[in-house]
């Protein structure tokens, strides 16, 4: 990062951090579903960056993650923070982040009632940064930290959000291969040009963080949804490391979850402002379907043949109510779209 650009970067950092509480002293997220431990942070200016962390069963890692990561960040910020979100952790996470937290001011950590996932931590986490900048990582020590310059270059060259790139991944075969087949499907379905969507190496402006909402499996589209927001994304070749213990937490079931959040993705990108336009072309293209075997049933009938017991009588009529039925909740979904943009532009 230029010295210009980091003198920009630190300038920008004026505002006071939100206020830090002991972890005695326990805030709830608005749905009662976390608690949190904060250390004290002797810090009077707004963080600039704040890395983030999600960890679940992390506690041989983070030493060694920590201490590699607060060298790097303390070589290019003078205000950092780090915030780990340990996801219902049932290892000894809970006791590593407590006694690092002594030894590191710059650190807070958040704990999760349970295992909610980890778009869920995020979703936790983007509420309670304040930074300028916000990075991901992932607490296992595949991301190298000091790859953040190119990151950080590519923020100076105007983009808003920087996925690291894994060139070459040091992850188990099926598990790369599977990757690459999602990230294809991903650009083609979203429209958003990438190679490396899920990767947990990220760095966004806080207004990127406000932005994306995160919960299911959208941890997974986050490049999607900020470009869908209006903001800029691109992605840069970083380094990708064994894990350094441990064993990842994703099952196979994540690879059906993602597809169907990848279709919600699409929609919410594309039909949120216009459902009828997905919806009422269903429901056209069912009822001209259903029109067209009702009208060879009336010529059948009308050429002297029975229709009474002919499938496609049914199949007929069949498609004709699922057509009203489409077309009438595409039209409610316009309408509640319509009172919802109406609301907004009162407020």
């Amino acid at each position: 990062m230029s010295a210009t650009s980091r003198a920009s970067h630190q300038a920008s950092a004026s505002s006071r951090v939100g206020q830090r509480i002991g972890a005695d002293n326990v805030p709830e997220s608005p749905d009662d579903n976390t608690n949190a431990g904060y250390p004290p942070v002797d810090m009077t200016e707004r963080a600039q960056i704040c890395v983030v962390l999600p960890a679940y069963n992390e506690a041989e890692n983070l030493p060694a993650v920590l201490s590699e990561l607060s060298e790097v960040l303390a070589e290019r910020f003078e205000r950092w923070e780090v915030l780990v979100i340990d996801d219902g952790s049932t290892d000894a996470t809970p006791q590593i982040l407590q006694e690092l937290s002594a030894a590191m001011p710059q650190l807070r950590f958040h704990r999760q009632r349970r295992n909610f996932g980890k778009s869920e931590g995020l979703r936790t986490a983007f509420e309670l940064v304040d930074a300028d900048l916000v990075a991901l990582m992932d607490a296992d020590g595949q991301d190298d930290p000091r790859e953040f310059d190119k990151l950080l270059a590519a923020l100076d060259d105007g983009y808003d959000l920087v996925t690291g790139r894994r060139s070459i991944r040091n992850d188990r075969f099926i598990k790369r291969n599977t990757s690459k087949l999602y990230n294809w499907t991903t650009s083609k379905v979203s429209g958003v040009e990438g190679r490396d969507f899920n990767s947990g190496f990220k760095l966004m402006r806080i207004e990127v963080a406000r932005a994306v909402d995160m919960y299911g499996e959208m941890h997974r589209y986050i490049p999607p949804l900020a470009e869908w927001a209006g903001y800029r994304s691109t992605e840069v070749d970083v380094n990708h490391r064994e894990r350094i213990a441990g064993q990842s937490k994703f099952g196979k079931a994540r690879f059906w979850r993602g597809f169907f959040d990848l279709i919600t993705v699409k929609f919410l990108t594309t039909y949120e402002t216009r459902p009828f336009h997905l919806i009422g072309a269903l429901g056209l293209f069912s009822g001209l379907a259903g029109a067209s075997l009702l009208v060879w049933m009336f010529i059948e009938k009308l050429l002297g043949n029975a229709i009474g017991t002919r499938p496609a009588l049914t199949i007929g009529v069949l498609l004709i109510v699922v057509s009203v039925q489409l077309i009438s909740v595409g039209l409610l979904a316009e309408l509640f779209v319509n009172l919802q943009r109406r609301q907004r532009n009162r407020s």
